[in-house]
């Protein structure tokens, strides 16, 4: 299919979610969705499972990672944390803004540090804020949190930007509110999109890809409905083609 100069800029900003534990099966979504598809997100599962060399194949293949390892601990630990996880070259890292304001500082700190000592680029830094699968009755009653989940999302991405952080992961439905608050250059990073008439799956605070980038999204991330599908490609091709 022929790709306009729109589905082509906004395609370079469709993050494709790895979430398996098989390296094999990763490897072929990698090369059969590399074409179309600059960033895989490497999350907990298939890290754990295959470790580095998980990276070390996607970067091999010409495409970046965005390791989403959503770092969360005492800010020691943190700043460790992050300066390992420089050597190996990322595009974007997660942390949990809710580790509070020392501890994403420290690990743009320790970012930062260990970039120049390797000579390598600096990866962005996105904050996660309130898990896409979360409901307001599971931030009230389960979480314990008092503020609606809009509020709190605004209030993280504050926090997450007077750290020095590049950006946060949000539903596409606090985008507005944060773009009007923290600008147009403050990275919003949205999961939980789903195509047009796709399952939800266990996400709550969900739009489709033309919506969250109407909306202002910086990127998105993709995992199931492609990963999923019985020709990943094809359903790769068809989110392209929605986003005009």
């Amino acid at each position: 299919m022929t790709q306009n100069k729109t589905q082509v800029n906004l395609k370079n900003r469709i993050i494709v979610a790895l979430d398996t534990a098989d390296f094999t099966q990763a490897k072929s979504l990698v090369k059969t969705l590399k074409r179309d598809v600059p960033i895989f997100k490497i999350g907990s599962e298939l890290f754990t499972a295959c470790g580095p060399r998980a990276i070390q194949m996607v970067r091999e293949s010409g495409r970046e990672v965005f390791l989403d390892l959503k770092f969360h601990d005492i800010p020691n630990t943190v700043h460790r944390s992050v300066r390992a996880a420089i050597q190996y070259e990322v595009a974007m890292l997660t942390i949990h803004v809710s580790g509070g304001l020392r501890m994403m500082q420290e690990a743009c700190v320790a970012a930062a540090d260990e970039a120049q000592k390797k000579n390598l680029e600096l990866p962005k830094l996105i904050g996660v804020t309130l898990l896409t699968s979360l409901s307001e009755e599971d931030v009230k009653n389960e979480i314990g949190l008092s503020k609606p989940i809009q509020e709190t999302v605004l209030r993280y991405a504050g926090l997450a930007q007077r750290a020095g952080l590049d950006g946060i992961v949000a539903s596409a439905f606090e985008i507005k509110r944060i773009r009007e608050h923290y600008g147009p250059d403050f990275l919003i990073v949205t999961p939980g999109v789903r195509p047009e008439g796709a399952s939800r799956d266990d996400q709550e605070r969900v739009l489709t890809p033309k919506e969250a980038f109407d909306l202002g999204a910086s990127y998105i991330v993709m995992g199931r409905p492609i990963t999923q599908a019985t020709s990943p490609a094809d359903a790769m091709a068809r989110v392209i083609q929605s986003l005009t």
